[in-house]
């Protein structure tokens, strides 16, 4: 396993997490609780949840597994502005979750889904979550108060300057990450912990195997690949994965220890793979971020993906464009892409030659339908 220290902290964390949301629900909390400390035995110590997960049933999951653990793993958990919105209904989650977790303290807290700066605002507002932390932090409830956040790159970027939290937990993959790499290495190069979520697109990879086959090489399969884009990277601290079973531990234990980085020219093969296997996908290089009407096109088109890579029905297309719109990386979006006047700005700036000034006609269609 590889262990890196998280940002400043002094901490010696696993390269491969165990997030806490995708536990078998079939199964009784006993049962899941000996995949937890399984994955402690192959040497997992960063075990990462949240109120909510898994029906309520996450941080207790995890209570009941450190009970049998050696005392070597850090915890994270998480509190959602709009939930805690006072320093009171802050510090009363945190002991809340403490409790839970059956630990003395929590490691690593998260100010929870900031999906545009207005959830940022709220949560650093006097007397408001932040206050709250800590506060926690000084009566050694919390020793690092982090932050999840669905945002762009350069909204990521303008909180750590900020310099109010110690790191930073993000939605980045192997499909995604020209639209996220830059808020990655913004925390890296700064020093800060970065944690990556829904290393394999929520399962998306998996699932689309046969399509994405051209990202495999050596013989590993697009699972694998992207296990390891995001496991063996040097900018990201710890890759969080939603384990169900000891093999799918053993497989993303294995390829920590194999240990093989993509380095600089590797991402620019993957986004020229992007670009040669699919030359109607958008590869996110966000040269269209400059829209009058301040659309965000960029994510826009990498939701238009969805369409392209994977043949999504209409249907199905409306319910991730909803889903993205309110909790994805559309809720940052001041234009809608209705807006669009048809400048062609976006479409001279376009490296693919999309024409998508016609897909934001489409994806405004759908939004109508989901706002109806």
């Amino acid at each position: 396993m590889i262990y890196t220290e998280y940002g400043k902290t002094g901490k010696k964390v696993s390269a491969v997490g165990f997030g806490g949301m995708r536990f078998d629900l079939s199964k009784s909390d006993e049962e899941n609780a000996e995949i937890v400390r399984y994955a402690s035995s192959k040497g997992i110590n960063y075990f990462d949840t949240a109120p909510g997960y898994c029906d309520d049933r996450s941080e207790k999951i995890f209570g009941i597994a450190f009970k049998d653990m050696p005392n070597d793993f850090y915890v994270s958990t998480k509190g959602m502005p709009i939930q805690y919105d006072t320093a009171q209904k802050a510090k009363d989650a945190v002991k809340r979750s403490i409790k839970r977790l059956g630990v003395d303290k929590i490691n690593f807290y998260h100010v929870w889904c900031l999906r545009k700066m207005s959830n940022y605002e709220l949560a650093m507002k006097p007397g408001g979550q932040y206050e709250g932390l800590l506060a926690c932090k000084e009566e050694g409830l919390i020793d690092h108060i982090v932050f999840s956040s669905h945002q762009p790159g350069h909204e990521i970027k303008h909180i750590l300057d900020e310099e109010k939290f110690e790191g930073v937990l993000l939605g980045v993959n192997i499909l995604n990450f020209p639209y996220r790499w830059d808020g990655v290495l913004n925390a890296y190069e700064k020093g800060y912990g970065v944690v990556a979520m829904n290393p394999l697109g929520g399962g998306t990879i998996p699932q689309h195997e046969k399509e994405l086959s051209f990202l495999s090489t050596d013989g590993e399969t697009p699972t694998e690949a992207a296990l390891r884009f995001n496991i063996a990277s040097p900018q990201i601290t710890v890759t969080l994965n939603g384990f169900t079973t000891k093999e799918q531990i053993d497989m993303a234990c294995r390829i920590a220890d194999e240990g093989n980085t993509f380095e600089p020219y590797d991402l620019e093969k993957i986004k020229s793979r992007l670009g040669r296997n699919m030359n109607t996908v958008c590869t996110g290089c966000g040269y269209c971020w400059d829209c009058p009407m301040e659309i965000p096109v960029p994510a826009y088109m990498q939701f238009y993906n969805e369409k392209q890579m994977f043949g999504k029905s209409e249907e199905e297309l409306k319910k991730e464009l909803k889903r993205v719109c309110e909790w994805g990386f559309l809720a940052v979006r001041k234009g809608s892409a209705k807006d669009c006047i048809e400048c062609g700005k976006c479409e001279e700036a376009c490296t693919q030659h999309l024409p998508i000034i016609d897909r934001l006609k489409e994806i405004a269609k759908w939004e109508s339908c989901i706002e109806d």
